[in-house]
């Protein structure tokens, strides 16, 4: 018998793939506090996954889990959107590609 062991945040659906391909799992439905430690995590490796792989797959993975922090949060996608344009309008996008280099206090 060969055991991996994970302790990661997956999908929903994951365990019900994994089990259909005949292996079984071992799962923990997490609490509030554990479920935000958890998320965070997932946060990371998955921006570390973009980081190597410079693929638009990671970045909808990390959309994934920025609406399920949302969620988390009590945060409705239509609000947080109005953040992001409210944001936008006042400090602007990243579309100039502007590379602060300094800042000089005479």
């Amino acid at each position: 018998m060969e055991i991996t062991k994970y302790n990661k945040l997956v999908r929903d659906r994951i365990p019900d793939i994994i089990m259909k391909s005949g292996k079984r799992v071992t799962i923990e439905i997490l609490d509030d506090k554990d479920y935000k430690k958890y998320l965070d995590e997932k946060l990371k490796e998955e921006l570390n996954e973009y980081y190597s792989t410079d693929n638009a797959e990671e970045l909808a993975d990390l959309v994934e889990i920025i609406y399920a922090i949302l969620k988390y949060k009590n945060i409705d996608i239509s609000e947080f959107e109005k953040i992001r344009i409210k944001k936008a309008l006042e400090r602007g996008g990243f579309d100039k590609r502007i590379l602060l280099k300094e800042v000089i206090v005479d």
